[in-house]
């Protein structure tokens, strides 16, 4: 039985000082984003792109359009915001930094609120890291920042016949069982610091993506701040240098650079219904 006061699992609801949290930090990140050169952006809710941004495509939920073509709820905007830039709106604008305010969907009816920012041809993921870490500071918050860098654990598992698997869930033991000195030290790598002892032995594949991670992380201004060499997230997109913001088992923000078609770019989102509970208690 479904009573009339029930809402989907998964789905948001906010009121009173939850809604009023919400609107405070789209507000201030809107505004800091704006000062910064940002123009706003709003995708369409039914897009014929998904399938190009969602690992798992049962996550998607579809329907049809008028023509009986299939179209998803959205249920990521990166890619669909760089398409829609550079092919549809390329004749009107030269602007490249984007941000947008607006809920993603994914099956059966899970839905999550998000402020990102692409900013396009723009190979350098310290740009996006810095707009990141500014709406982080305007909120009083410090949760801890991860980098990391996707292209080390793919190398990896083929120097070393090792599944990604063991990277995505952190399979310390089996890395450790190798019995390899350089593996251990990034098993147990967390500072930038300590990158230029290890690029002195890690194999010469290593050493460049090393440094990506070290240069990320110089002139960073954030309290709070760890490298993860060995972390893999499997995504579509992200294929290098990589940052998540989290705090416990919640994630607040994620974000990196990627490849849509010939385009390179980079950017992130902020997961504001994680940020709402933390903020609003």
């Amino acid at each position: 039985m479904v009573f009339e006061h029930e809402i989907p699992e998964g789905s948001k609801l906010y009121f009173a000082g939850a809604a009023k949290t919400k609107r405070l930090i789209e507000t201030k990140a809107s505004t800091l984003l704006s000062d910064a050169g940002f123009e706003e952006i709003l995708t369409p809710l039914f897009s014929y792109h998904q399938h190009m941004s969602v690992c798992d495509q049962r996550e998607l939920i579809r329907v049809n359009d008028s023509e009986n073509h299939p179209i998803s709820l959205r249920a990521d905007s990166t890619i669909d915001v760089v398409r829609i830039v550079n092919k549809r709106l390329g004749g009107n604008t030269e602007h490249k930094k984007w941000f947008y305010i607006q809920p993603v969907y994914r099956y059966p009816a899970d839905e999550q609120y998000q402020i990102g920012v692409e900013i396009i041809d723009e190979p350098n993921l310290s740009v996006a890291l810095t707009q990141a870490t500014r709406i982080l500071k305007e909120l009083k918050i410090s949760p801890l920042l991860q980098i990391s860098n996707i292209n080390i654990p793919r190398i990896l598992s083929e120097m070393l016949g090792l599944h990604l698997d063991d990277f995505r869930h952190v399979n310390i033991e089996k890395f450790l069982s190798l019995k390899i000195e350089w593996v251990t030290r990034l098993v147990y790598m967390q500072h930038a610091s300590e990158i230029d002892a290890v690029v002195e032995i890690v194999p010469d594949a290593i050493k460049p993506e090393l440094i990506k991670m070290k240069e990320l992380c110089e002139g960073l201004e954030y309290p709070n701040v760890v490298v993860a060499p060995l972390y893999y997230a499997k995504m579509l997109y992200y294929d290098e240098l990589f940052f998540r913001v989290i705090e416990g088992n919640e994630m607040y923000a994620m974000g990196g650079r990627y490849k849509s078609e010939e385009t390179v770019s980079v950017g992130f989102a902020i997961y504001t219904d994680a940020l709402i509970d933390a903020l609003h208690q």
